[in-house]
């Protein structure tokens, strides 16, 4: 089952279940795929598993960012409401690398482009993309290439 036919799937399992907020969120979600869709090849376009992931990132990515602005503001509500919804989108991302394994990608992309500085990050974290394929966040990933290079 796709990315998309499961959330499709779990939308109704929400409706059934008259959950408001998880429907909400995945109605959001649906649209957010949708309109991705629509950009990237017209009103029929799908998006592969690849991108439909990249866009639940962007919105988990979303989510954190306004969790951290509710919290500095003290609207302790509304980040309670938009962690809730954090925990359902991260239902729907790869499980996330450990740090241990993060750390063994990063030793491998830096002997295989030969990396000795931070001036050759950019080169690292582009050799990194398709190992870690949005199974770890480019902030995590970034800081540990800083601190091997170092």
């Amino acid at each position: 089952m796709s990315l998309a036919q499961q959330i499709d799937s779990d939308l109704k399992d929400a409706m059934r279940a008259k959950d408001a907020s998880r429907l909400g969120v995945l109605r959001m979600l649906k649209s957010a795929l949708k309109y991705a869709a629509i950009e990237k090849s017209g009103a029929e376009g799908e998006l592969d598993e690849a991108e439909a992931t990249a866009v639940i990132r962007k919105q988990v990515k979303q989510r954190q960012d306004s969790i951290e602005s509710f919290e500095k503001g003290g609207r302790a509500e509304l980040a309670e409401k938009e962690k809730s919804e954090l925990a359902i989108l991260q239902g729907y991302l790869p499980a996330a690398m450990d740090a241990d394994e993060i750390a063994r990608l990063v030793r491998e992309a830096i002997a295989e482009v030969g990396a000795t500085s931070r001036a050759q990050m950019g080169a690292v974290m582009k050799a990194l993309g398709p190992k870690v394929a949005g199974r770890a966040d480019g902030r995590t990933l970034s800081q540990e290439v800083q601190r091997q290079l170092a």
